[in-house]
């Protein structure tokens, strides 16, 4: 059984370089197309067992050639897919446009047409003997159901909100591990501060612990006793997609390695932005051994 398994979303990725981004009604030289695996959900497994997590994804792909990708690709990085559902439709797709001459992306999402999760026997036993079960938003329903069985097992819910997607509410009262981008914290909280809204999360939804992402600027660990800082590494950035769910995965393998929620927060920052570094959402993810020699040379032993 794995010790770490997602219940959300997994994107076909199409990445496109260039120097600029294109007017409207204009064409533009591209300088490279890859694909990649990609989504919050997806990603995050990846990372986490790129970094030697066990990890499985429980959802449904496409028999299209952009699902065969995809499973194919959670074969490559060691992700099980047992639990995966092989369905008629369309792919989540994305069309990602990298600008290298200002590190940004701007992204095209295709949600796809694929039936609804509906989760079984096997699926929920695979959620009730894992140690930490990732959500992103998507697949809600199912979603919800795998955090009931969560609940009632022992496994952690960590919740990835990067969304304020229509009916979140109803999934974050199982999150133990809530870790919100700043957006979605000020958007569904209405303060004005990242420290005001982790202290409104946590006591709302009486979350183990509330972490809030804040990019560039790294973020906040609050447990309820004291919120801490993060800071993020400076590197050089080839691609930053992918960044906020590499950060995620990170998060979850630290946690079954018993790292600390502060010392967590430390290790998958350093994994992110290593990721981005790199071009690819989970090519670009690194190994363990990456992230533990790039925190000793700046300064860090956990």
């Amino acid at each position: 059984m794995s010790e770490i398994v997602g219940v959300g979303a997994c994107v076909y990725d199409t990445l496109i370089l260039a120097d600029s981004f294109p007017a409207e009604d204009t064409k533009l030289i591209a300088k490279g197309v890859m694909q990649s695996g990609g989504g919050p959900c997806g990603t995050g497994l990846v990372a986490a067992a790129k970094l030697g997590g066990n990890c499985g994804y429980i959802g449904v792909l496409s028999e299209d050639s952009g699902g065969k990708f995809l499973l194919n690709d959670f074969r490559k990085y060691n992700v099980d897919t047992s639990n995966v559902k092989i369905e008629k439709g369309g792919s989540f797709s994305s069309y990602i446009l990298i600008n290298e001459s200002n590190s940004t992306r701007t992204c095209i999402v295709y949600r796809g047409d694929l039936p609804p999760l509906s989760l079984n026997e096997q699926q929920i036993s695979a959620v009730e003997n894992a140690k930490i079960l990732m959500v992103d938003g998507n697949e809600l329903s199912a979603a919800i159901k795998a955090a009931k069985a969560a609940k009632n097992s022992g496994t952690k819910v960590l919740y990835d909100a990067g969304g304020l997607y229509k009916g979140v509410e109803t999934l974050l009262p199982y999150a133990d591990i809530l870790i919100p981008s700043e957006e979605f914290a000020l958007g569904f909280t209405g303060e004005k501060s990242a420290e005001e809204a982790a202290k409104k999360l946590y006591s709302q939804f009486n979350s183990d612990v509330v972490v809030i992402t804040q990019g560039k600027e790294g973020g906040i660990c609050y447990d309820g006793k004291s919120i801490e800082k993060y800071s993020a590494f400076v590197v050089n950035v080839v691609d930053s997609n992918g960044a906020g769910d590499v950060f995620h995965g990170a998060f979850a393998f630290a946690q079954v390695m018993g790292f600390d929620y502060y010392k967590s927060c430390i290790f998958s920052s350093a994994t992110s932005a290593l990721k981005c570094t790199k071009l690819g959402a989970r090519a670009g993810t690194p190994t363990y051994t990456e992230v533990i020699d790039f925190l000793r040379r700046n300064g860090y032993e956990l």
